[in-house]
């Protein structure tokens, strides 16, 4: 829902009198759906990584998933989310639908499709790839985190005028600039040594231990910020392990000022989610990618690692890696200036304004986000 949020945020901004509501679809259309589908979801990449990275394979290249298969599984959503969701529509009338994940963008597809819905949808894609899965006929604008999508769009058939590369859209929070120096300091750091973020996403998914454990006797050669998530169970193992190690380590669940952490940091070391990236290269933050999951956290990986913006890295050379980055600090100091140069952290706030400039041609009247 970050994405989302980002939206929102900006929207309320440059237009204070703005009406924007956030819905969870699943959520409200069908909690059974909600919980089959993340569920089903997060089984997968726990019990089964590979399998869903080649399903994800299959659906890229034309395969079942993204014919058929996809036609069939947008019919099932529709049958179940789709009545609820009629009526929200029909009684708040939005101008406008902007859809931050692939499922709900098909139920929207299918309401403009029967002409429920007349006003334009928006896809805001949170990979640095474009999948099959994001395709529908009914999407009238497409935002997407750089420019160098737009080809892939276009072999999708999607034409250009329909691709606005603002950058994935994230809390503006992430464009403000910090007193490095001075953040550590009141986060109880040693100003002067480099300090190196650990995550694995607001799950806390990821080797985050064994990463903790890997870097954890650096001798006092870097501290270290591991961030948790929501996961309170590995939380509390952190903390454990923190209390073995050589080095100064400071846990942290949830938070909410992740762009703090990020900024007081010289690299993060985590996983690729579209949107950790976006947040991290908005901040001139090189990532280096722990084991990325089969699938688009694959196609992140590639992204961030040909534009010089990370490495990617097995957990058992972690340790080894991140010396050898330190002890030539300006190959981190490369990644870093390729890392602000992808970075978009007024994406939000530019989609925003495409997405209001859409709105506005398309009545004609001037009016803006509802």
């Amino acid at each position: 829902m970050r994405t989302a949020e980002a939206v929102k945020k900006a929207a309320l901004s440059l237009s204070p009198g703005a009406e924007v509501v956030i819905l969870d679809t699943f959520r409200y259309a069908s909690p059974f759906l909600e919980k089959l589908v993340l569920g089903t979801y997060m089984e997968m990449l726990k019990m089964s990584p590979v399998l869903y990275g080649y399903l994800y394979r299959q659906a890229e290249r034309g395969q079942p998933l993204s014919g058929r298969g996809k036609t069939e599984f947008n019919r099932i959503l529709n049958i179940l989310a789709a009545p609820r969701l009629v009526k929200y529509i029909n009684d708040f009338k939005p101008e406008l639908i902007v859809c931050t994940h692939p499922f709900p963008l098909g139920i929207a597809s299918y309401l403009k499709k029967r002409g429920t819905f007349k006003g334009p949808v928006f896809a805001v894609i949170t990979d640095y790839t474009i999948h099959s899965f994001w395709i529908f006929l009914e999407v009238d604008y497409y935002i997407v985190g750089s420019e160098k999508l737009v080809d892939q769009c276009m072999d999708y058939g999607i034409a250009p005028e329909q691709v606005c590369p603002t950058g994935i859209p994230i809390n503006p929070d992430f464009g403000i600039r910090h007193d490095k120096n001075r953040l550590k300091e009141q986060m109880g750091l040693e100003p002067e040594l480099p300090t190196i973020l650990l995550m694995g996403g607001g799950l806390g998914m990821g080797p985050l231990a064994s990463s903790l454990k890997a870097l954890g006797d650096s001798k006092d050669c870097y501290q270290l910020i591991c961030v948790a998530g929501s996961n309170n169970a590995l939380q509390e193992e952190l903390n454990k392990v923190a209390q073995s190690l050589s080095c100064r380590v400071k846990v942290y669940g949830f938070v909410e000022n992740i762009h703090q952490l990020m900024a007081a940091s010289d690299f993060m070391v985590g996983k690729a989610g579209g949107l950790t990236c976006a947040e991290a290269m908005a901040q001139g933050l090189p990532i280096f990618i722990i084991d990325p999951l089969p699938g688009q956290e694959e196609r992140n990986t590639e992204f961030i690692t040909a534009a010089g913006a990370g490495v990617r890295v097995e957990a058992k050379t972690l340790a080894g890696l991140v010396q050898s980055y330190l002890d030539e600090p300006r190959r981190i100091e490369k990644m870093a200036d390729a890392a602000a140069a992808l970075g978009k952290p007024n994406a939000a706030c530019d989609a925003v304004a495409f997405m209001a400039k859409a709105v506005e041609g398309a009545n004609g009247d001037g009016s803006c986000l509802a």
